[in-house]
């Protein structure tokens, strides 16, 4: 199955900064922060009414936060919730605190081995309520509970909205594309494993950290999950025909993507190999690296 057999939908009908109900309870306020990795911007949501949880007040952008404030005016923000710390997720919790005194509620990403960093991620972020796997939030007539879904980032979380059967489902599964798995702190083998947690759930709306919303759950999170399994076979085919660099499949299987995406579809493939490698499939001339060669495995 190729990436266009995900029944992608890039079309959303929104105004920046305006908070839009989205299902009942949840409202959303997108940053303006369009990018080729955000898609239109960073998805900011409001649980509730009254005594309200905010998720992911996004970036830096002090127009947004303004805009989250005002759409909150005669309301009480009881949580601030990050589903992962990547620069377009999480900063904008600091300000949202000092603007409402609510706790910031979320996870910190695993400790990597010597120099190792983690990519594009706030490197300050300090939770006041540490978050693990089905931890629950709540307030008056909603509560969230923590799904811990690594593989996009060590500390990634979904939240299901219990009261309405939705999931907000983060940078976990997008409608308008697929998810970048990037190591070190990526981790495909947790991402595959974690879209198979997604598939053992019963939600039946999710709505993702970008782009519109899911409504054909299963079908979509299985179709992410098919197009993960068809990539690590061009892999392999690529293997066995002799190209044995990380750039060479690159350029291989990713024809569809402007040139200037390649470092990001090359992040993905470098983490595609750290599983093969280690399930067998692939060899390496020493640690997987982005510069590493490749050849078939055994497994």
């Amino acid at each position: 199955m190729g990436s266009a057999e995900i029944p992608f939908r890039k079309e959303m009908p929104f105004e920046y900064g305006v908070a839009q109900e989205v299902a009942p309870g949840v409202r959303r306020i997108v940053a303006e922060n369009p990018s080729a990795f955000t898609h239109l911007g960073t998805n900011t949501y409001v649980v509730g009414k009254g005594e309200v949880a905010v998720i992911d007040p996004g970036p830096m952008i002090e127009e947004h936060v303004d805009k989250i404030r005002n759409a909150l005016a005669g309301e009480a923000v009881t949580h601030i919730v990050v589903t992962h710390t990547h620069m377009d997720h999480s900063p904008a919790s600091d300000w949202l605190k000092e603007l409402t005194g609510a706790p910031i509620v979320g996870a910190y990403p695993r400790p990597l081995d010597g120099g190792q960093t983690v990519e594009a991620h706030q490197e300050d972020f300090a939770p006041d309520e540490e978050i693990d796997d089905g931890d629950a939030i709540e307030g008056p007539g909603w509560t969230l509970e923590a799904v811990h879904t690594p593989g996009h980032m060590s500390n990634h979380h979904c939240y299901t909205f219990k009261e309405q059967n939705l999931l907000f489902s983060g940078d976990h599964v997008m409608g308008w594309n697929t998810t970048i798995v990037s190591p070190p702190d990526g981790n495909m083998r947790e991402y595959l494993d974690s879209l198979r947690v997604c598939l053992e759930r019963d939600e039946d709306l999710y709505l993702p950290g970008h782009g519109p919303e899911i409504t054909d759950t299963k079908p979509f999170v299985r179709a992410y999950l098919n197009h993960r399994l068809m990539r690590e076979g061009e892999i392999a085919k690529c293997l066995a025909e002799g190209l044995a660099t990380i750039p060479e499949m690159v350029r291989r299987m990713y024809t569809h993507l402007p040139e200037k995406m390649h470092g990001a579809a090359s992040r993905s493939v470098l983490a595609h190999m750290e599983h093969m490698v280690e399930t067998g499939r692939a060899e390496c001339n020493g640690s997987v690296s982005a510069n590493s060669s490749f050849s078939p495995g055994s497994g």
